[in-house]
Parts: C-alpha cells; sequence; structure tokens
C-alpha cells in the first residue's frame, strides 16, 4: 500500500490494543483493588479491566476492513484477487513472528519456566503448537483449558486465519464462477455472517467460559462486518460520503464509546443485540475515518497510540512478555495495593518498547525479506492507505 496511512485507524487500533495489554495486567492486578477506587467510579475501572475483549473485537471488524479495502486496491475488485499473492503476503506478514514466539515458548516450557508450563494434563507442547499454526488453538483450550498466558493470546489469529483461508476462496470464485457465487451473492454472503452475530453469541449461551470467549462465530461475524464495511465505503457517492462523514464519525463514537464505559446498559436494552451495535458502531467510526474524519487531531494530538496502532501485531503477540515479570515484581515488592495502578504505567511503555524492537529487528526486516525472495513485492495500490495490511 501507499507509504500514507490512516491516523483514524491506527488511533482505533492503538487505543484497542492499549485496552488489550491493560486488561491483562488487571487481571491480575484488578484496578478497583488499587487506590484509583478513591478517585475514579467503579464503572470505568471495572471497564479498563475487562474491555479487553471487546479491544480483539475491534481489531476483528479493523482487519475485514483493511483486508478488502487492500484487495480492492490491488485487484481491482474482490473477483480479481490472486488467491496465491493474497495468502503468500499474509504468511509473509505473519509467519516470522508468530514462529519466532511459537519457538521462544518452546524453549521456555522445555526448561521449566514458571510462568510456561503447561498445567493440565491433556495439554502437550506437540499439541499446542500444531494448534497455534493450524487455526484451532481456541478449540484447542476449550477441550483442555487455558494455556499459559503467551501461549494464550493466539487464540484470536486461529479465528482470523481462518476467515481468511476461505475469504480469498469466495471472492475469486465470484469473479470466475458467477453463475455460482455472483458478486451480489458473495456481498449477501458477508452480510449475513456480519448480522448474525446477536445469534453466535446466543448458541454460545450454554457453552464453557473459555468457549465463550474464543469460539469462531463471534470473531468471524465480527470480521464480516469489517468486509461489508469496506465494501461500502468503495461503493458510496462521493458527494453522499462527504456529506455522511461528520455525522458517521460522531455516531460511531459515541455507539463505540458507550460499548467500552458500560456494556451493561446495552446488554439490558438489547440483550444479544448489543455486540452487533458494538460492531455496526466500530463499521460507521471506521467509515467515518476512511474518508478523512478527525485527520487533523489524530496527527495532532494523538501521536502516541497511533504508534500503538501502527505496532498492534507486534505488541499483542509480545506484551505477556512484559505482564507477567511486571505482576512477580508487585507480588516480591509487597503487594501494595494502594499503589498498585503505578505498576501500569512502566507495562505499558515497556510493551510498547518491545514491540518497537520486535518491528525493527524481525518483523518488517522478515516481511520484506520474504515478499523480496518470494516475488510477491508489486507497485503498492493507489491513494491513501488504511494502513499497513497485515498489521490487524
Amino acid at each position: 500500500m501507499g507509504s500514507q496511512r490512516n491516523p483514524g485507524i491506527d488511533l482505533l487500533r492503538g487505543i484497542s490494543i492499549i485496552l488489550v495489554v491493560i486488561h491483562h495486567l488487571a487481571l491480575r492486578i484488578p484496578l478497583v483493588h488499587t487506590g484509583l477506587s478513591t478517585v475514579f467510579p467503579d464503572f470505568l475501572l471495572k471497564a479498563l479491566t475487562w474491555d479487553g475483549a471487546k479491544g480483539v473485537k475491534i481489531f476483528f471488524v479493523i482487519s475485514g476492513f483493511l483486508i478488502t479495502d487492500h484487495t480492492i486496491r490491488r485487484w481491482g475488485s474482490p473477483g480479481k484477487i490472486n488467491v496465491f499473492a493474497f495468502s503468500g503476503r499474509r504468511a509473509c506478514r505473519i509467519l516470522p513472528c508468530l514462529l519466532v514466539l511459537l519457538g521462544i515458548l518452546a524453549v521456555l516450557k522445555i526448561a521449566g519456566a514458571p510462568d510456561f508450563r503447561f498445567h493440565h494434563d491433556s495439554q502437550t507442547l506437540p499439541g499446542a503448537i500444531f494448534a497455534a499454526l493450524f487455526m484451532h488453538l481456541n478449540l484447542y483450550e476449550a477441550r483442555t483449558n487455558y494455556l499459559p498466558a503467551n501461549w494464550d493470546v493466539l487464540w484470536s489469529l486461529s479465528v482470523e486465519e481462518l476467515f481468511y483461508l476461505a475469504f480469498p476462496i469466495l471472492c475469486l470464485l465470484s469473479g470466475r464462477i458467477p453463475k455460482l457465487i455472483g458478486p451480489g451473492l458473495l456481498v449477501c454472503i458477508f452480510a449475513l455472517l456480519a448480522l448474525s452475530l446477536p445469534f453466535a453469541e446466543w448458541q454460545l449461551r450454554d457453552a464453557s467460559e473459555i468457549w465463550q470467549d474464543e469460539a469462531y462465530g463471534p470473531g468471524i461475524s465480527a470480521i464480516a462486518m469489517g468486509v461489508c464495511t469496506a465494501l461500502l465505503a468503495h461503493r458510496m457517492p462521493p458527494a453522499m460520503f462527504a456529506r455522511l462523514t461528520p455525522w458517521l464519525g460522531w455516531a460511531g463514537t459515541f455507539g463505540v464509546g458507550l460499548y467500552l464505559l458500560d456494556s451493561h446498559i446495552l446488554w439490558q436494552t438489547l440483550n444479544y443485540g448489543a455486540p452487533l451495535f458494538f460492531t455496526l458502531s466500530c463499521a460507521v467510526l471506521l467509515l467515518a475515518f476512511y474518508n478523512g474524519w478527525g485527520k487533523a487531531t489524530a496527527n495532532r494530538f494523538l501521536a502516541w497510540p497511533r504508534q500503538w496502532g501502527r505496532l498492534s501485531y507486534e505488541i499483542y503477540l509480545s506484551h505477556m512478555f512484559v505482564v507477567m515479570p511486571m505482576v512477580h515484581l508487585f507480588r516480591a515488592t509487597g503487594e501494595n495495593w494502594t499503589f498498585g495502578w503505578v505498576w501500569f504505567l512502566p507495562t505499558l511503555g515497556l510493551s510498547f518498547c518491545l514491540g518497537v524492537l520486535v518491528d525493527r529487528f524481525l518483523s518488517r526486516p522478515a516481511d520484506r525479506w520474504l515478499l523480496e525472495k518470494s516475488g510477491l513485492r508489486r507497485p503498492q495500490p493507489s491513494g491513501e492507505a488504511s494502513g499497513r495490511i497485515a498489521e490487524i
């Protein structure tokens, strides 16, 4: 894609990964037990503690949006997609960090490092590696219980990559065999997937806690919402899009903000429709950002969260290497709960720095080298980019 990036989308992704890091530390150092409870209302501290899962859902919507936008920019329409180029570029971006992470985790597990040992007899190192590489680590956890923290974050990749195994094939069929899956039917498939989120959530009501959090259905619905949003963005008349953009921006901000701050209100009102309200709000906000809404504000005042968005994949895979040592330091220094919130500051700072290092010395060089060696590096799509495509 082009050298420019969309600051609004980077900002939204940055906020999401920050929420994920806070969530993983707050599970172990609950903010409601710290001195912040005397300053901020409980609902805000509880939101910060539990919004990590919502942050992942935002990632899913953004992922579907960027992948589809990139596909249209590169090949002109989904039906003209090159399946091998699409899959190859995904592999060049995703696999280097994933393989290095799995190698490190395997060594630490074999060495018996405390935070990396498996605690359930049904879990094995080969089984976990196989599940992580072949898109069913979420299913593996549902069957065997939670894996250690650094493994656990990989469940979302299983959902994403399963979707993107089917995405290019469906797109290609719509172009090559229109009588079987025409462009209109393709849009209907993604729209039905996106709108099926309430049902996907409802049918998990009696499932285990792990499967409720990590099942394929809700994640695929959220990704499909992003796909539909990108298709709409490329079809809206420019004049209408321009008139609607401010309204879309404020409506999306309100919807996303309300769900992040107090989703309980929406669940009381909409029941299983609440998650769909959230993904629709994300979609509306993405449309506004895509058309330039909030660009000046994001560029001028929110540079650091945008940097988080640029490094979201690297930070997501590596941040638990910071979180767990910080938890041990907190406990080793006497567990002063009044100042427990202070530990969040270095955790965020060090997680960001580690993400920078992973990006600079592993992710970006490996991506560039693999693209060159595979012959997949081609002139980038024209127009302003939404962000490096695989940073999802």
